[in-house]
């Protein structure tokens, strides 16, 4: 915009009182849209204006509201909900331009799949007829040349926000993790023949990353997709993935507060219950009882072995949790609990104990007496 275009900043808005005005009802939709913290934000813009008025009963009102929007950010902790995400795409020559389009819809929170399939299921039906339309059930990759020409195809997918892992120190509150939101992640299981689902070691996973044109939340509800990366999870990553995920689990539910004690003995149920005990235990079998033959995996092989230190350690905080939680009924369910946990450790004693000799050599020979005075911690060390 050029302030030298005729009648450009002529109009009502192009003021301060216009600015103010603007400003204000933004603050009021944020505060309605329950994005408390955006709130803030607008009021740093609004502040200095009314600081250089020296307007006090606009100052009072705007700290008044702040203070109201900071106290249901502490009020509604862990209870607000800011949308779900779904992955759509388009497939054949009735959808026009839209043919092999991708994606990513905002709905309102808690929204099923099945409940968005059958919207846009019955909206392209009445626009192509219901015999024409058809919904692909699942989230592999769609091959164009195995479709009807005369149909329309729509594939839906659940997305979850996707952050990089430096990205987590900036994203810390459950806002931050809601807001701006430009990348998207799926997950597809696979095998090698064709199955999406297989035994332990021959279950690998497609991780699929959206990136959009333009963040969420924004003025549409839907954004076209500009970016698609996948990522290949070999059985043994995949197996690192579901323990890690298992230990921020039983990590979450031990330190939550306050303490929720079904929550905790649901974790604890699901990591060291008679009938799941088969899980983690079968993971270490699989994947620990030997020493992998190629050096690539080496790596792998000691980070899940690391993974499962670290998840026996959590049951063991979660289980001294909980027996400062129970009363006198329960005392026979935290012994019988006690007991799975000791019999699970005894069994994985074996697999998480045996390192890789190659990863634990000393990185340099030590070859001679460092000196000093010699200046030898200077000087380049022959191998």
């Amino acid at each position: 915009v050029s302030p030298d275009e005729e009648g450009i900043c002529s109009g009502k808005y192009f003021t301060e009182s216009g600015l103010v005005g603007l400003l204000e009802q933004a603050a009021a939709s944020f505060s309605m849209a329950g994005m408390y913290e955006a709130v803030n934000e607008v009021y740093k813009v609004l502040i200095p204006i009314h600081e250089a008025n020296r307007d006090a009963k606009k100052l009072s009102t705007i700290h008044g509201k702040l203070q109201e929007a900071f106290s249901k950010i502490v009020h509604q902790d862990g209870k607000r909900m800011f949308g779900t995400y779904f992955r759509v795409g388009f497939y054949g020559t009735k959808f026009g331009d839209l043919d092999e389009q991708e994606f990513v819809y905002k709905e309102p929170a808690i929204t099923k799949l099945a409940e968005i399939s059958h919207r846009l299921e019955g909206f392209y039906g009445e626009r192509f007829g219901e015999d024409v339309v058809e919904v692909i059930k699942d989230s592999n990759p769609v091959d164009k040349c195995k479709l009807d020409p005369n149909k329309a195809y729509i594939q839906i997918t659940y997305v979850e926000p996707y952050f990089d892992t430096y990205e987590m120190k900036d994203r810390i509150t459950y806002f931050d993790k809601n807001y701006n939101l430009r990348r998207f992640m799926y997950c597809t299981p696979f095998t090698l023949d064709g199955r999406a689902h297989g035994e332990l070691h021959e279950q690998f996973k497609r991780k699929t990353i959206l990136t959009t044109s333009h963040a969420f939340p924004y003025i549409k509800t839907r954004v076209n997709v500009t970016h698609k990366e996948e990522i290949i999870l070999t059985p043994i990553e995949v197996a690192i993935e579901d323990m890690q995920k298992k230990t921020q689990e039983l990590a979450f539910a031990t330190h939550q507060d306050p303490a929720d004690p079904k929550m905790l003995q649901m974790v604890l149920q699901g990591s060291v219950g008679t009938t799941v005990n088969q899980g983690p235990l079968e993971v270490a079998q699989v994947f620990l009882s030997e020493i992998p033959s190629d050096p690539k995996l080496f790596r792998h092989h000691n980070k899940l072995r690391l993974c499962f230190k670290d998840f026996t350690k959590r049951c063991e905080d979660a289980l001294r949790k909980n027996k400062s939680l129970i009363g006198p009924d329960q005392k026979e369910y935290q012994r019988e609990l006690e007991r799975n946990y000791h019999r699970l450790k005894e069994a994985l004693q074996p697999l998480i104990n045996r390192k890789i000799p190659q990863l634990y050599k000393a990185v340099l020979p030590v070859t001679c007496h460092r000196d000093s005075f010699s200046r030898m911690s200077l000087r380049k060390m022959d191998l």
